[in-house]
């Protein structure tokens, strides 16, 4: 028969592993969510090779806490863990689009649903940044590619209908999404007016000096 000191020793033994679990976990997706910040960085730096590579790591550290939060459910905070996976789906996605112009999936990166959606609505606000060092830049062509694909992000994301109320938080992330994108339309319109009217100044300009020479 076990003694009640030996019960309640297995007890602490158990309770101190799944604390040291869980200290573990939340190290581990607080690096994730800082990898996968980092790397969204890069990427607006035109560093995409060094993001592929923290968002790899990141993606390990992801997998790993997706196994443990199923062994041990009771022990990792769901708030953290759907943080990290949603910046790692945010990094993934802005990253094949930036790259290669297409989507990533959830199973390709290993993310429930909700967590991709909530990602993939964040994308449009790093879109903006990339729209605005594009005017900067003088490039009103990829500058309105940009525009569009925030437009097209939040279009599909409004359409998912009865879906686009079981995600929480999904119904905030497009009313700010929706007031970035017209904010993005009103600067790319700006430029698009700008350089219009450039270049009707050279056309004239031109035309004048042509008609000097004539006469």
């Amino acid at each position: 028969m076990t003694s009640l000191k030996n019960l309640l020793r297995e007890i602490k033994e158990e309770l101190s592993s799944k604390e040291k679990t869980r200290e573990t976990a939340q190290t581990d997706l607080r690096r994730a969510t800082s990898l996968s910040k980092q790397a969204i960085l890069l990427i607006h730096q035109k560093r995409e090779k060094e993001a592929i590579k923290l968002i790899e790591k990141a993606r390990i550290i992801i997998l790993d806490s997706n196994k443990t939060s199923q062994a041990y459910p009771e022990i990792i905070h769901g708030g953290l863990l759907d943080a990290a996976r949603q910046e790692y789906s945010e990094a993934s996605t802005f990253l094949r689009l930036s790259t290669e112009n297409e989507f990533v999936t959830p199973k390709e990166i290993g993310v429930p649903s909700i967590d991709y959606v909530l990602g993939l609505a964040d994308v449009i606000g790093e879109y903006r940044r990339l729209v605005l060092d594009a005017l900067r830049e003088g490039d009103l062509k990829k500058s309105e590619q940009g525009l569009k694909t925030m437009d097209d992000i939040y279009v599909e994301l409004m359409a998912l209908d009865e879906a686009y109320m079981l995600v929480p938080g999904l119904r905030r992330k497009c009313d700010v999404a929706r007031r970035i994108i017209e904010s993005t339309r009103g600067d790319v319109t700006q430029e698009a007016r700008k350089n219009a009217l450039e270049q009707s100044l050279k056309h004239f300009e031109k035309l004048v000096q042509k008609k000097r020479v004539q006469t």
